[in-house]
């Protein structure tokens, strides 16, 4: 298991929306693309997604349990936190 992780995410509301977009990306949407258009964390979005890298406890747990589980360039499913809906893709 990584001490640290590189990765990007996608945040939305409603798990419906969630849900709409893991689609996108399966049949080859961009990740970044997704994330500037469509991502409520603004600060992320603008990046494409980008967190950068992070260790663990920086996170809100259930984003960190996924986050550290993928593998490099593995995309998660969405997942729930107190934010919202995440969809989580690892860089390094």
């Amino acid at each position: 298991m990584p001490n640290k992780v590189k990765c990007s995410h996608i945040l939305v509301q409603k798990q419906s929306e969630a849900i709409v977009i893991y689609e996108r990306l399966k049949n080859g949407e961009k990740f970044g693309k997704l994330a500037k258009e469509l991502s409520i964390d603004t600060g992320s979005a603008k990046k494409d997604g980008n967190l950068g890298y992070f260790t663990k406890g920086i996170m809100v747990k259930p984003f960190e349990e996924a986050a550290f589980k993928l593998q490099i360039g593995e995309m998660s499913e969405p997942i729930k936190s107190e934010f919202g809906y995440h969809i989580i893709k690892r860089f390094g």
